[in-house]
């Protein structure tokens, strides 16, 4: 009898074993297929081999760490995707979105990880990364008061890049430099020019997509409804977003910004009520952002 519960044990050992073993071979398969898919959809004129990056490559774990601003997803235990495109032209993301259509996986986009629960390069799903960071040109037409940027860019370079052609110019967008713009724009983006000109969605002209088709459309071809939800509808929810064309601001030459810092023991209470009964009614001119932190 204890013979026998040996050989059922062992059996059924053998068996999880197993399933697990062609669990792990079938879903290698299936990567690879991704890959070939991938590889099939590549123009000789841009190649995409060069921006395919899977757990075998070498530079795996840097690319996919470099935009993780959450640290608290960048554990061992935290879902990584089964592969990383860091696409280089529009022909690779409509590669990306083809495959992941026929091979039925989730696509997640990054342009800067900045988003706080890891949306974008996080998912119980099996699924892979569409990184936009190669993707970062941007061009100022300051005769025109307008800039096309590529959603891949961040507001830093952005500012920076207005700055360059103009002193009197700005761009209404959050002050963090190292937020990624297709995450920024595509979530409204607040910042502390939204009193005089509104949010960074109010501000856009135009648009690149590629579309669930793998179609590149512009505001005219998209139609006016897709063209409003990429404005402040969420990341990754219409389209894939190329680049934005933003309308450029007048700013005064001159910008004072001060700080001032209260305690509790400070009466920093009496600060927060007096904001709430002020800062709506000022002139728009005059932004008053309220931080709360522990110290």
């Amino acid at each position: 009898m204890g013979k026998l519960k040996a050989v059922v044990v062992v059996t059924m050992i053998s068996t999880v074993l197993l399933s697990i073993l062609w669990r792990a071979t079938l879903h290698l398969e299936d990567n690879e297929s991704f890959v070939r898919c991938l590889l099939d959809h590549s123009h000789p004129s841009h190649p995409i081999s060069s921006a395919i990056y899977t757990p075998k490559s070498s530079s795996f774990s840097s690319v996919l760490e470099s935009y993780i601003r959450n640290l608290r997803f960048n554990e061992s235990s935290t879902p990584k995707p089964f592969l990383i495109l860091t696409a280089l032209h529009e022909s690779h993301i409509q590669a990306a979105v083809s495959c992941g259509k026929s091979h039925g996986v989730q696509m997640k986009i990054r342009s800067g990880g900045h988003d706080y629960e890891g949306l974008s390069y996080v998912s119980t799903l099996p699924f892979f990364l569409l990184d936009m960071f190669n993707l970062r040109s941007i061009d100022v037409d300051i005769e025109t008061e307008t800039a096309w940027v590529q959603t891949g860019a961040t507001l830093g370079e952005v500012f920076y890049r207005i700055a360059e052609k103009s002193k009197t110019h700005g761009f209404p967008a959050g002050v963090c430099p190292t937020v990624g713009v297709g995450g920024h724009i595509s979530g409204a983006g607040y910042g502390n020019m939204m009193r005089k000109y509104g949010v960074s969605a109010d501000n856009v002209l135009d648009a690149l997509i590629i579309d669930a088709n793998g179609r590149l459309l512009d505001r005219q071809s998209m139609g006016e409804d897709l063209f409003w939800a990429i404005r402040g509808g969420g990341g990754a929810s219409f389209a894939v977003v190329l680049a934005y064309k933003i309308k450029l601001v007048r700013v005064p030459e001159t910008v004072t910004v001060f700080q001032v810092d209260r305690t509790l023991e400070e009466d920093a209470t009496d600060i927060v009520d007096q904001w709430q009964h002020v800062a709506y009614n000022l002139p728009q001119e005059l932004f008053i952002r309220l931080m709360l932190d522990v110290v």
